[in-house]
């Protein structure tokens, strides 16, 4: 299986990493190449205030976060999620990771699957948290297992169901399955053979590059793509048709994926509403067969496949640019987070969507100075959602707070109203994070700021402070008891 390059540049400028490896990008910053003279010449005030910036917040570390671990990478990744629980102690779990590698093909590119040490909240002291090396590798974090895949790794998800079952989005038109367990460990060099995906998924015209989810429900694959159409499948398909020739299915026009050489499914339904590439879709939690999508025709479309393949609800004009993501809540699915390169996110709530066009959202939040590139709803409150955008932040959002601050009338100083926290330790656009549905308000991201870091860019895994979200209530009786405390051994001492 031999990559090609895509018959056309990307319509939009979503992230595809800067493709140098540490060592050739600390060549260039020490020895006056190519990219450090653009910085000098171009880039340099932009990059003081990003240093500032940084500097900045690196002295609130030990204040904002409970735990806190950064890891340098060696190549940009594009895309990170978590894998299953491994171990549980006393001081911290041990958890899978998945990340993709975006290499210059001199190596291939890979998905990679390592084992990370996650503190336990309230275990780890300040200095520990404050004390971390932007340049090194993370004592928490250890590469298991390395798969050679066919083309970048633009985008994982993990089965719900089983979290050792993986499927991925290249630069082709079919979506590959991997049993992460059974796939043997590679060595990434150049002229390694491939590794062959346990299952491919057939079913688009065009490449599909990055949308794609998991069902929480059952084992479904849903998927989007420049062919603007959005692609179901069932894992439960394999098993049906492994009596029969699975191997029928001989690949989409410019696939890098030879098909007969692997099984292959084609799809439950294939559904047209889109009117330019969709750029991500989502389940509804509670079923495999609603969902929604968005795309760079500014759409947010509702689904459901027992009704067919044309949309249940159509909103025109969403967001004034391309929609770049969207998340659906687990806790209310009555409510819908859409992020676009117009720099904001819109709520909408479904019951007020109707199929005659523009809707207006329940609240846009702008706190983003730049394209937003993915949003994900807390497992832990139903009002608490993740943002993260090129402009290297990851925001975390309450909506009730919105309602809060309208009913006291109380004006934050610079905070877009549902601001309550802001992770700031990346130093360029975020492309990915998770939270941690094991280890409540933890969060996996990774950014490629590796002009910064002097690697392929960062992985970071944190979990601020429970002071910031714990009832007002608790906060004050505990910090109350801390300045008791303070005040009697200062007594004492006199």
């Amino acid at each position: 299986m031999e990559a090609t390059p895509p018959s056309e540049p990307r319509k939009r400028g979503r992230p595809k990493g800067s493709t140098k490896a540490k060592a050739e990008k600390e060549r260039e910053a020490s020895g006056g190449g190519p990219a450090a003279k653009m910085r000098g010449a171009i880039g340099g005030n932009k990059n003081s205030a990003a240093d500032e910036n940084y500097a900045q917040w690196k002295l609130l570390v030990p204040v904002l976060y409970d735990w806190f671990a950064h890891h340098n990478l060696l190549w940009p990744s594009l895309s990170c999620r978590w894998g299953p629980v491994l171990e549980t102690g006393t001081y911290k779990n041990k958890q899978r990771l998945y990340l993709s590698e975006q290499t210059d093909q001199t190596v291939p590119n890979t998905l990679i699957i390592a084992n990370c040490d996650i503190v336990k909240p309230r275990v780890a002291a300040a200095n520990h948290v404050a004390n971390f090396n932007e340049d090194a590798r993370s004592p928490f974090v250890k590469k298991y297992k390395t798969i050679i895949h066919p083309g970048e790794v633009n985008r994982i998800r993990e089965l719900p169901q089983n979290k050792n079952i993986v499927a991925t989005h290249t630069d082709c038109p079919e979506v590959l399955i991997w049993d992460v367990e059974a796939q043997p460990n590679r060595h990434a060099v150049l002229g390694a053979a491939e590794s062959r995906p346990d299952l491919v998924l057939s079913g688009h015209q065009d490449n599909a590059e990055f949308a794609l989810a998991m069902c929480l429900a059952e084992p479904f694959v849903l998927s989007g793509g420049k062919d603007k159409s959005v692609v179901l499948w069932s894992i439960q398909d394999h098993v049906s048709t492994l009596a029969s020739d699975a191997n029928q299915y001989t690949g989409s026009s410019g696939s890098i994926v030879k098909a007969a050489d692997n099984p292959s499914i084609g799809p439950r339904g294939v559904f047209n509403g889109h009117e330019d590439t969709v750029e991500d879709v989502q389940f509804c939690p509670s079923s495999s067969q609603q969902f929604c999508s968005v795309g760079d025709d500014s759409c947010l479309i509702l689904w459901d496949a027992r009704i067919g393949g044309n949309p249940v609800v159509k909103v025109e004009k969403a967001h004034n640019a391309d929609l770049h993501c969207v998340d659906w809540n687990s806790h209310d699915e009555n409510y819908i987070l859409t992020g676009s390169a117009d720099h904001t996110v819109s709520m909408f709530d479904r019951r007020n969507l109707t199929s005659d066009g523009v809707r207006s959202p329940v609240h846009k939040f702008e706190g983003h100075t730049a394209p937003v590139l993915c949003v994900q709803w807390s497992p832990e409150k139903c009002s608490v959602f993740g943002t993260s955008a090129e402009d290297g932040l990851l925001n975390i959002w309450d909506y009730e707070k919105v309602g809060q601050q309208k009913e006291s009338g109380l004006k934050s100083s610079n905070a877009p109203p549902g601001l309550f926290f802001q992770h700031a330790g990346h130093r360029d656009k975020v492309v990915d994070f998770q939270w941690s549905v094991s280890d409540p308000w933890t969060v996996v991201s990774v950014s490629d700021d590796g002009e910064f870091s002097g690697g392929g860019g960062s992985l970071q895994i944190w979990r601020m402070t429970d002071l910031l979200y714990r009832p007002e209530e608790e906060v004050l009786a505990e910090l109350q008891k801390f300045k008791d405390h303070v005040l009697e051994c200062n007594k004492d001492d006199n």
